[in-house]
């Protein structure tokens, strides 16, 4: 049983903000990005709806629900970050899959609606 505890002993854990103009440290950008220790974060296992540019009010107001959701996983306590297949995207970004106790929170998301699992590619917000 300590075995187990150990196995899923989460180690990570800061307070975090909205992203804003300020330096980007410990904060969340949208529903799958947040900044971790000054380093960019895309969740690897999800896409969520776009908050910079969204397609149509659907994906605008999800996109919100998203980040906000987001916001409170990842205040809610110690997690941690997985490594995959790729270490970056094209873009930079750190790849990691987040966790808590052994469960995504990418899994989270999906459940409530709020992300789509990643398939290679996006798909659409919009009815």
């Amino acid at each position: 049983m300590l075995l187990l505890a150990l196995f899923f002993m989460d180690m990570e854990r800061v307070d975090f903000t909205c992203c804003d103009k300020s330096p980007r440290v410990n904060c969340v950008v949208d529903g799958d990005t947040f900044w971790y220790k000054g380093r960019k974060i895309r969740i690897s296992d999800i896409n969520t709806p776009e908050i910079s540019q969204p397609k149509c009010a659907q994906e605008a107001m999800l996109a919100k629900r998203a980040k906000s959701r987001l916001y409170t996983l990842l205040n809610a306590g110690h997690f941690t970050l997985k490594s995959g297949p790729r270490d970056k995207d094209h873009y930079g970004r750190d790849l990691r899959k987040v966790e808590r106790g052994g469960i995504s929170l990418g899994n989270i998301l999906i459940a409530e609606g709020l992300a789509h699992r990643w398939k290679g590619r996006k798909e659409s917000w919009c009815r």
